[in-house]
């Protein structure tokens, strides 16, 4: 990473993989509202957002771990790291909602992952979503592919960053439960995409 450059949000590779629009809303725009959904994150998140540690069993969990990569450019916060007797490190992301697969959520634990290596100097092969609803665990795979999901997602939101331009906007079902939903105006930005599109395929320019 250039040193110039300014370091990505941790929660900025889950925006992306959601939606490029509103991680560019958020994160070049500084644009944020609530609505249900994020009020019901931030209550999952309340106990593990103050920072403290507890040990169960000879498990040490510390919560709210800021963490970082210089490799990478990342910087941010794990919500759970367990730091297991044999050495393990494992992340726990919490999330609200019950027990499903999301890729971007899986994407947001990885660049965790990526992170506590670097500054633990160790490898770690496996982390978990604890889904606040369902009270129930979904361990995630570190793989290799999702390393290079993460990766490529930096690189993404590093070029958007600098290009200083606004994604188009998804207009799909996504939307629906967007909190920035009448900041973007998915469906009047399609629209206006849609008519800019055809006005260039019925008039030719005069020479």
């Amino acid at each position: 990473m250039n040193e110039t450059d300014d370091p990505i949000m941790l929660s900025a590779l889950q925006h992306w993989s959601y939606c490029p629009r509103q991680c560019a809303l958020i994160h070049l725009e500084q644009a944020f509202d609530e609505n249900v959904h994020t009020m019901r994150g931030n209550a999952a998140h309340e106990r593990v957002d103050e920072p403290g540690f507890e040990s169960f069993e000879g498990v040490r969990s510390e919560r709210a771990l800021p963490v970082w990569s210089d490799r990478l450019g990342l910087v941010g916060k794990c919500d759970v790291v367990e730091f297991h007797p044999d050495g393990k490190i494992y992340p726990v992301e919490y999330k609200h909602g019950r027990k499903k697969l999301q890729v971007h959520d899986d994407l947001q634990l990885a660049a965790q992952a990526m992170c506590l290596e670097e500054r633990f100097y160790t490898t770690i092969t496996n982390g978990a979503i604890y889904h606040h609803t369902s009270r129930r665990r979904r361990e995630v795979a570190i793989t290799p592919e999702l390393r290079k999901h993460v990766e490529d997602t930096v690189t993404a939101i590093r070029a958007m960053l600098a290009s200083g331009k606004l994604p188009p906007p998804a207009n799909d079902a996504r939307c629906k439960e967007c909190s920035l939903n009448d900041i973007c105006q998915p469906q009047a930005m399609a629209h206006s995409t849609t008519h800019t599109a055809l006005a260039k395929t019925l008039y030719e320019p005069e020479d």
